[in-house]
């Protein structure tokens, strides 16, 4: 059974065999995503860096999410995610963005449950999101929206997009 160490060495590899980067936007995870690839020796030949926009005005000064898409339906939705991972790749640098959005808990967010949580990679063939429910205390969920993060990503790249 993979950790999620080794998840994101295997992701940082696929990676650094394409010749790409990769910049990542947080929200519930807080950085969790970013500190998880640091903790691989090397990351640094791959990973530009991380933005954790936890608040929901940084997700559009930040990032460039649209003011109105963060209105009409709030920072929980899948499509936040799509454009935190496309904001991440453009402004920093990256082939590649990687983004988290959701609701850890305990409390409910915008009509969300805690474990409700978008996660989306951006590559310069596609965008994908992947919404997760997911169980558990806040460190539970944190712990799980990082690793499906990272699953998401090294999916999108076994896949060749």
């Amino acid at each position: 059974m993979s950790t999620v160490r080794d998840v994101a060495a295997e992701l940082l590899a696929a990676l650094a065999r394409r010749g790409w980067t990769l910049a990542v936007a947080e929200s519930l995870t807080g950085g969790l995503v970013t500190a998880t690839l640091v903790e691989v020796p090397g990351a640094s030949a791959v990973l530009r860096g991380g933005v954790v926009a936890y608040a929901t005005d940084l997700k559009g000064t930040m990032l460039g999410v649209d003011a109105g898409l963060l209105a009409e339906r709030g920072a929980v939705d899948p499509d936040v995610a799509r454009a935190m991972a496309s904001g991440a790749r453009s402004r920093l640098g990256a082939d590649v963005g990687l983004a988290t959005t959701g609701v850890a808990g305990p409390d409910p967010q915008g009509g969300h449950p805690p474990g409700t949580v978008h996660v989306a990679v951006a590559t310069p063939r596609t965008v994908r999101v992947r919404t997760l429910d997911l169980q558990g205390d806040r460190a539970a969920v944190r712990a799980a929206a990082c690793a499906g993060a990272l699953a998401l990503a090294l999916d999108v790249l076994a896949d060749g997009t």
